[in-house]
């Protein structure tokens, strides 16, 4: 079994499409399982060909040299792919890391255009509320001014009414 996650696969967990995501372990985390999973097997490996050997009671000097190789050589073949591998990973974490960034920017980006969206509503709608207020203040004005002037008209009426018709005849 691989302790380290599938690249693959999406991650399981909290967050994943139906809540948030398992934070997965770090680099060095699966790196290091990995290579205990690794060089447990290769022991395990290694003393069952002792064993063998041992059970032969025939210690054969090319045998030996030959197991020291191939010891030799799966160390280095599992280094090599164990740094291919820490390689990658980093190389996707890192990639990961700069789309988090991205949307962080795009959402910061977002957050500052709906401000200066709010900002501008409640503007207009303090200009529209002060731009009522000056149309009812003027409307009113101006009726009051005619109020004023049909009055005035009304009492120059009511005061040429004391003559004839209206017009002040002289008498003779």
């Amino acid at each position: 079994m691989n302790a380290a996650p599938s690249p693959v696969d999406p991650p399981a967990g909290p967050q994943g499409p139906r809540g948030p995501r398992e934070v997965p372990p770090s680099i060095s985390d699966a790196a290091d399982r990995a290579r205990a999973e690794l060089h447990a097997e290769i022991e395990r490996v290694r003393l069952g060909v002792e064993e063998v050997l041992s059970e032969q009671h025939s210690p054969d000097a090319d045998l030996q040299r030959e197991i020291a190789d191939l010891r030799e050589d799966t160390r280095l073949y599992v280094k090599k792919r164990l740094r291919k591998t820490e390689k990658k990973l980093t190389r996707s974490v890192a990639k990961v890391e700069g789309s988090v960034e991205q949307v962080s920017d795009s959402v910061d980006r977002l957050d500052e255009r709906t401000q200066r969206l709010e900002a501008r509503i409640d503007q207009v709608e303090a200009d529209r509320a002060a731009a009522e207020y000056r149309i009812h203040s003027d409307t009113e004005r101006m009726l009051d001014g005619l109020l004023e002037e049909v009055r005035d008209i009304a009492d120059m009426l009511t005061r040429d009414e004391g003559g004839v018709g209206g017009v002040d005849t002289p008498s003779a």
